[in-house]
C-alpha cells in the first residue's frame, strides 16, 4: 500500500509507526515517544492520562508504571486499554487499541536498570495515584529508600511493564482543505491477519 509520499506504504504497521517516530524524533521539541494511554476503571468512567511509549516491538507496544497505579489497576480488570500518539510538527497521529499483558521478566528488569539512578530509587518511594501529604514527605521517603537499597537497587516488585497488544491501528495524516489521510488495520485478534481500510477525513 502507498500513498502520500509512502507515508502508509508497506504491509507492516509497526515498521510505519517506527518510521514516524524517527521522523518525529528530529522535530519534535520534547517526548517524541509520548502517548495519551486511555483506559476505563469499574464502573465504565473513562480515564486518559501521558505515559512515555517505550518499545515498539514486532507485534506490540510497551511503556512501564507502578501496578498500584490507577491506570494500571484498571488495566487489570479489563485487559484491555486505548492510545492516541499525536505529532503536533508533523500533523500526523496514531490511534491504538488492543489487549494488555505485564512484562515483568527480564525485560522489565532491563530498562529499570537503564534508568537513571533517582528515577530507579523514586519508584521505589512513589505508591503513584495514592494520596500525599506533602512534597517532604515524598522526598524523605526517598531519602529512606536510598538508605535501604543503595545505589544498585532492584527493581521493584509493584512496578514494570504492560504491553499491549493492537487488534485496531489508526494512522491519521493531516491533509490540505482538511481533506485528511486516515487508514485503519484491523484484525480480530492477535493472531489474525490485518484488514486495511481507507476511511473518509
Amino acid at each position: 500500500m502507498s500513498d502520500r509520499d509512502g507515508l502508509f506504504a508497506g504491509e507492516d504497521p509497526f515498521a510505519i509507526i517506527r518510521s514516524w517516530m524517527a521522523e518525529a524524533e528530529q522535530s519534535e521539541p520534547n517526548d517524541p515517544n509520548a502517548i495519551a494511554l486511555a483506559t476505563v476503571d469499574a464502573d465504565g468512567m473513562p480515564n486518559s492520562r501521558m505515559v512515555l511509549l517505550k518499545e515498539v516491538e514486532d507485534d506490540g507496544f510497551v511503556f512501564y508504571t507502578n501496578y498500584g497505579s490507577a491506570k494500571a489497576e484498571e488495566i487489570g480488570a479489563t485487559g484491555r486499554a486505548a492510545f492516541v500518539m499525536h505529532w503536533k510538527s508533523l500533523r500526523r497521529q496514531v490511534r491504538v487499541r488492543g489487549m494488555v499483558s505485564r512484562e515483568d521478566g527480564p525485560q522489565a528488569d532491563a530498562y529499570y536498570r537503564s534508568r537513571s539512578l533517582k528515577s530507579r530509587l523514586g519508584a521505589w518511594a512513589s505508591e503513584q495515584s495514592r494520596p500525599l501529604s506533602s512534597r517532604a514527605a515524598l522526598v524523605a521517603e526517598v531519602a529512606k529508600v536510598t538508605a535501604r537499597h543503595g545505589t544498585n537497587p532492584d527493581r521493584p516488585p509493584f512496578w514494570g511493564g504492560f504491553r499491549i497488544v493492537p487488534v485496531e491501528i489508526e494512522f491519521w495524516a493531516d491533509g490540505a482543505f482538511r481533506l485528511h489521510d486516515r487508514f485503519r488495520w484491523t484484525r480480530t485478534d492477535p493472531a489474525s491477519g490485518w484488514s486495511v481500510t481507507r476511511l473518509n477525513p
